[in-house]
């Protein structure tokens, strides 16, 4: 019979269980199993997702979806149920992804939700706490959190999550350190990192964490290279990468080393200056797609340095689009 630990497992601390047999993470609050999944078993390879922006014909409804150990042209994957921009980010789990927020006449508090392996529409799941666009966004396997955002014109610095295999409204997580809309977020299965963003008149370097499994307030991490919005942010396990942003646009890519503290370092160039893009990870490979309404879409790969090369083309020119995949760093 197994005897109770005399310490008190810390969140991500990993286990063999002998009685069922089967490798166990401590979530902050219970251990559960870890699944024994990947994207190439799911979807044949990580699966990646353009949802929503702004073209040149106004908003859109559009889901792309590509293909990210290839390179190639994006292909249309099914609707968001609106057509709607300044979505921010995007987060999944490895069957579900989803979108939330975002502008259509007004401030938008749904979330939308869709299955990673098979093409089709997006289905409602449910609300913010609050109305929101230019939301940061972040997950773990089971957790996906809504951190920041601009709630009916106002930067906010509530933090806030859902449960992604149920369906249901958000809940309160606990509050950023700084209040501004526009940061953006990234994740390993352990830690959320919230960075950059905006209160009128000023940006922010400001680099912030959380642990996402439990609820809490967030905390320092670093800084970036330089003060940032509408950048866009995403990772592996290990590394989480940033990039373009405003003032300029910017076409600096900079990195964090998610299990440490400190601040970025640079990484390379996008081709080209650009801001208000989207982004999506593989284990390997970080993609940016759109922004500034282009249909450009470039890669680099996460564990080297170096300036970004072409992947493809989006379906669309668009701006303010969210992105998401099946093999992001916080599965």
């Amino acid at each position: 019979m197994e005897k109770p630990s005399l310490d008190k497992a810390k969140a991500g601390a990993i286990r063999f269980n002998t009685d069922s047999s089967q490798m166990e993470i401590y979530d902050g609050n219970q251990w559960t199993g870890i699944l024994a999944t990947s994207p190439e078993l799911q979807t044949g390879g990580t699966r990646a997702f353009r949802a929503g922006g702004n073209t040149p014909g106004g908003k859109t409804n559009r889901i792309d979806r590509f293909n990210m150990d290839t390179t190639g042209d994006a292909i249309d994957f099914g609707d968001l149920t609106q057509s709607i921009n300044a979505t921010g980010q995007g987060f999944a789990s490895r069957t579900r992804a989803f979108r939330a927020g975002g502008y259509i006449s007004t401030y938008y508090n749904n979330i939308d939700f869709w299955t990673i392996a098979s093409d089709g529409d997006a289905i409602d799941f449910g609300d913010m706490v609050a109305a929101k666009q230019n939301v940061g966004a972040l997950s773990n396997s089971t957790r996906g959190v809504i951190p920041s955002g601009s709630d009916a014109g106002s930067a906010v610095n509530v933090i806030q999550f859902v449960t992604m295999s149920q369906t249901g409204n958000a809940l309160d997580f606990g509050d950023l350190s700084v209040t501004r809309k526009n940061s953006k977020g990234l994740n390993s299965p352990t830690r959320g990192i919230i960075a950059g963003g905006r209160v009128n008149p000023a940006n922010f370097n400001t680099i912030e964490f959380i642990t996402t499994s439990t609820l809490g307030n967030s905390a320092d991490f670093g800084d970036l290279i330089s003060a940032k919005t509408n950048l866009t942010g995403c990772s592996n396990a290990i590394r989480g990468l940033y990039a373009g942003g405003d003032p300029g646009p910017s076409n600096v890519i900079e990195f964090v080393t998610i299990a440490t503290l400190g601040n970025g370092i640079d990484f390379g160039d996008l081709t080209r200056t650009v801001a208000s893009a989207g982004s999506a990870a593989s284990p390997t490979r970080v993609t940016v797609f759109g922004g500034d309404t282009s249909n450009e879409m470039v890669y680099v790969q996460i564990m080297t340095t170096g300036n970004a090369i072409d992947f493809g083309d989006l379906t669309q020119s668009v701006s303010e689009c969210s992105g998401r995949s099946n093999g992001h760093g916080g599965l």
